[in-house]
Parts: C-alpha cells; sequence; structure tokens
C-alpha cells in the first residue's frame, strides 16, 4: 500500500511540477531533440506510476483479503469486504457496487477516449492525403505536391507513405535556396516521425484537459519538434535560407489539423533562435540541465517500482 502511495504521490508531484519548469528549460531551445525526450520520459513516467499503483494496490488487497492485519487500513479493508458481501445491508453493497463500476467506466472512458482521438487523427490524415493526391501535381526538383492555393503553405502529412504538400503561392513566393530549407524541414518531420509523438500528445491532451501536464506537454512537444525540424534543414542548408524561408510564409492560414507545418508553431522563438545561434557551450549545459531533470524523474518511479517489485515477490514467497 505504502508503494502506491508513494507512486501516486510522485504522480501528483511531477504533474504540478514538470509544467512549470520544463518550459523555462527548453524555452530557448538549445537542445530541442533531449527536451523532447524528457518530455516524453515525464509523460511515461506518471502514465505508468499509476498502472503500477492501481497493480499495487490489486495485489496489497488479494494478500490481505483473507488475512487483515491489525492496523486501520487492514480493518478498513475487512470492512468493505463485509459490506460487498451483503453484511451491512443492501444499500451499503449497491453503493460499493456503484462506486466500484464508477471507477471501471471512468479508466475505460479514459482508454477509450485515447483511443478514439488517436484513429480521428489517423483517419483526417489519411483523408487529406488522399485528397493531396488527386488534387496536386508532381513538379521537378520538387520534393513533394503542389496544389494550386492563394495561401502561402507548405506542410507535411505523415502515415505510411508520407507527403509534403506545398502551395503555388510558397511555391511562387520562395526562392530556390528558401524552397530547399523548407522540403528539408518537413522531410525531417516525416523522418522522424514526429507526427506519431503529436498524436499521442494530443491525444492525451484531449482525453485529460483539467491535467496542466498534458496540455503543456502537447504545447511544448509542438515547439520542440519544429526546432528539431529546423535543425535537420539548417544542417543542409544553413540558417539563413531557413530563416528568410519561415519570413517569407508566416502569418499564412491555418495548415490543416492533422498536419505538421514549418510556418506555424513558435515562430517567434524559432526566429530568434535562427537569428542568434547558440554556441556548443550552452548546448552542453542544456543537455546536462536536461539530463539531470531525465535522471530525477526516472530515478524515483524506477526506486519505488524496484521497491514494489522486492516486497512483491517476498509476499508471494512467504504467503501461506
Amino acid at each position: 500500500m505504502s508503494v502506491a502511495a508513494c507512486l501516486l504521490l510522485y504522480a501528483a508531484v511531477v504533474g504540478v511540477v514538470a509544467p512549470r519548469l520544463l518550459p523555462r528549460l527548453t524555452r530557448t531551445g538549445i537542445a530541442p531533440a533531449a527536451a523532447v525526450s524528457v518530455w516524453l520520459i515525464v509523460l511515461m513516467s506518471v502514465l505508468v506510476s499509476w498502472a503500477a499503483a492501481a497493480t499495487s494496490l490489486v495485489i496489497y488487497v488479494a494478500h490481505t483479503w483473507n488475512q487483515p492485519h491489525p492496523l486501520a487500513l487492514g480493518a478498513c479493508l475487512a470492512a468493505l469486504r463485509s459490506a460487498a458481501s451483503g453484511h451491512s445491508g443492501v444499500a451499503t453493497q449497491a453503493g460499493l457496487a456503484l462506486v466500484t463500476a464508477a471507477v471501471s467506466a471512468f479508466l475505460l472512458g479514459l482508454a477509450i477516449l485515447v483511443g478514439r482521438s488517436l484513429l480521428r487523427a489517423r483517419t483526417s490524415t489519411r483523408r487529406h492525403t488522399e485528397s493531396a493526391r488527386i488534387l496536386g501535381r508532381r513538379i521537378a526538383g520538387v520534393d513533394g505536391l503542389v496544389i494550386d492555393a492563394p495561401q502561402k503553405m507548405a506542410y507535411c502529412l505523415g502515415g505510411r507513405r508520407g507527403t509534403i504538400v506545398i502551395t503555388s503561392a510558397a511555391l511562387a513566393a520562395l526562392q530556390r535556396p528558401h524552397l530547399d530549407a523548407v522540403l528539408a524541414h518537413e522531410r525531417a518531420h516525416l523522418t522522424g516521425h514526429h507526427h506519431l509523438l503529436l498524436a499521442v500528445t494530443r491525444a492525451l491532451a484531449t482525453s485529460l484537459p483539467r491535467i496542466r501536464l498534458f496540455t503543456v506537454a502537447q504545447m511544448d512537444v509542438a515547439r520542440l519538434l519544429e526546432m528539431c525540424a529546423d535543425d535537420s534543414a539548417i544542417r543542409r542548408h544553413g540558417p539563413t535560407a531557413l530563416l528568410s524561408a519561415l519570413l517569407t510564409l508566416a502569418g499564412a492560414d491555418a495548415i490543416p489539423s492533422p498536419a505538421l507545418g514549418a510556418s506555424t508553431v513558435g515562430i517567434v522563438a524559432r526566429v530568434s533562435r535562427l537569428a542568434e545561434p547558440n554556441t556548443t557551450a550552452l548546448r552542453l549545459r542544456a543537455n546536462v540541465l536536461l539530463g539531470a531533470a531525465a535522471s530525477v524523474v526516472l530515478g524515483a518511479p524506477l526506486l519505488t517500482a524496484w521497491s514494489a517489485a522486492s516486497s512483491t515477490f517476498s509476499a508471494c514467497a512467504f504467503m501461506p
């Protein structure tokens, strides 16, 4: 029981501290790939802590079901067992059944919400990709589909065969070096499978909108993934070409919801970052800080999980 309490306390502390601390550490985007990794570690550790706490509680109840110890919690479990068996009256038994059903319905509903959100994102991406392939055309030297539209947009759509889409207006506005930088940015999204990461963070944020950890993570991860794609484009075409391309495409209409676009998320921060490249010392410092944060976040549940596993093994070994 103490293990479950520790895991739930850990998840609560991380849920309060992480959305306040991590955006400050990642604000400048000095090490965006490391920052995305830390965010994913935080989210996974919280979800795993919830599951581990529930599992630990079930194991504890199963172990003490017929042998409640004399402490108050054991007596409480014994009373609950008695009430569930109907010894305390039909009303009490029905109330316990209702509470159990409500908790089960909540957990099942959460799983359904996350699954439906992921399914909707996949369906929307597939439909838009099919439309783009019908309406778009191939042009020599352009790694993507060109769609006739007055808006200056460039974005990519994930899936089994990732697709880059660029409008005719954007194609006309961008010089060749700038176009190559934008296409490299979008290709980096596809090769890095960034759409999958965003789909998961969006599903969690949509399913648990009242938990700030998931809503902040969704926004911050989206911004950091754009910076990761920026870095990939910079390595091939330099910061000047990408910066000019972003300024050319800035202010365009919103891209389709399932897509990832070069000029839609965190433009101000990304332009500042491109205009003032980070030094090696700053990147090293950011990686050290993020590594320390990840170690703290990951170390606590691992230590608790090891304690839980040891306790469970001991309980099972000596169980009559």
